[in-house]
């Protein structure tokens, strides 16, 4: 009989460069699957459809996950796998293009030129009378906030020192690998008062998080920099719209350069808004896809389990044709109940490895014979387990 085949459920266009890292011995990929063991999506809102009782895994080809029920897959024991850093350079890219285009006043000034005509000779008395208007201002020497120092900030901030700016970061939750990768030339900050008051230029790279949530709102915009430029490519409600609209007529910022239009700021002049370009290259959108395409199927076929936004990270190498996955709330004594089951059905624990991420736990064991359906069945009736998976590979 034929190996069963993974059913791939996939809600958005996702890049051919990483579907086609789906075996089609192994896999089916469809658009309307009806009972997917996962789902690859981009930007679908999911929290109003119904998600089959049969995902085992969920995988966004981005770095954000609002528009997963992520709460709701954690009880389930389903792994929401992201793309953190796919899309950084194309990020860090559109970050220098609105540092420059504030600075060099590009936006006023192409929009003065388009709204030019005549001839050559009369094109170029109006340019020269008109350019004096949109005199702009060199990067070095001037000061670059970033609040956020992972993998976007960091190169956004190695960017900023290679053009000649001073960097000044903040990020009380840097990673060790984030340090490492950070250059050594950025300054540390203790706050973001203190960011805020000795920045030129302020961008953002945070996720968003109850705490995140209008992060920059209008009594820290008071503190900042007059004529400041805030730089907001991370979520739109990182910022408070309505503050930096006051702190725009107050002058108290200069420019307000941000990948999410929002109603608050339509149509104000000192406001540079994109339609949510950051990871709109082809490579960013290649580099996502291939990420969480294969954190899918190293799922799907080992258990092993990296970039879960609701899992710990649980990485292990085969060493049997035998093994398990399981899922459970972090509680005491539920590696000795999944181990005490084991040892009752007469198997060897040849490997195990358990590790948790707030309120999740995640334990992999290789054993040295075959499980049967009584043992899946007495592991999966443990207070506390969420979902058991026994992969073989044969």
């Amino acid at each position: 009989m034929a190996a069963k085949k993974f059913e791939i459920l996939v809600l958005n266009q996702i890049s051919q460069v990483g579907l086609k890292r789906l075996p089609e011995k192994s896999y089916k990929v469809s658009k309307d699957s009806a009972h997917p063991d996962a789902i690859l999506v981009r930007s679908h809102d999911m929290h109003a459809m119904a998600i089959p009782d049969s995902v085992r895994a969920v995988g966004r080809a981005g770095a954000g996950t609002n528009n997963i029920p992520v709460k709701q897959m954690s009880g389930r024991g389903v792994p929401v796998f992201n793309a953190p850093g796919a899309n950084a350079n194309a990020v860090k890219e559109l970050v220098l293009a609105g540092i420059l285009i504030a600075a060099r006043n590009l936006a006023p000034a192409l929009g003065f030129v388009s709204g030019l005509s005549g001839d050559d000779k009369t094109l170029s008395e109006k340019v020269e009378a008109g350019k004096k208007a949109f005199a702009g201002m060199e990067l070095p020497g001037h000061t670059l906030g970033v609040i956020g120092l992972g993998k976007i900030g960091s190169l956004v901030a190695d960017a900023a020192i290679k053009l000649g700016m001073n960097v000044l970061g903040y990020d009380p939750e840097i990673t060790v690998d984030a340090a490492w990768s950070l250059p050594s030339q950025v300054k540390k900050a203790h706050s973001i008062e203190e960011v805020l008051k000795s920045s030129h230029f302020i961008t953002l790279h945070v996720p968003l998080l109850p705490v995140t949530r209008h992060l920059i709102d209008a009594k820290k915009l008071e503190l900042a920099h007059t004529g400041a430029i805030l730089l907001n490519f991370s979520r739109e409600e990182v910022v408070d719209a309505k503050a930096v609209a006051g702190a725009l007529k107050d002058k108290k910022l200069g420019r307000y350069v941000t990948d999410f239009p929002a109603a608050a700021l339509a149509g104000n002049p000192s406001v540079i808004a994109l339609p949510h370009l950051g990871a709109s290259t082809r490579e960013a959108e290649d580099n996502s896809a291939v990420m969480v395409v294969d954190q899918i199927r190293d799922y799907l076929e080992h258990g092993n389990i990296q970039n879960a936004v609701n899992f710990p990270d649980v990485v292990m190498g085969r060493e049997s044709p035998y093994r398990m996955g399981v899922a459970n709330a972090n509680v005491p004594n539920m590696v000795g109940q999944i181990s005490g089951a084991m040892a009752k059905a007469g198997l060897n624990i040849h490997n195990m490895i358990n590790r948790s991420k707030g309120e999740m736990a995640y334990t992999l064991v290789d054993v040295d014979s075959a499980v049967n359906g009584t043992l899946i069945g007495e592991l999966a009736g443990i207070k506390g387990v969420l979902a058991v998976r026994y992969l073989p590979t044969s």
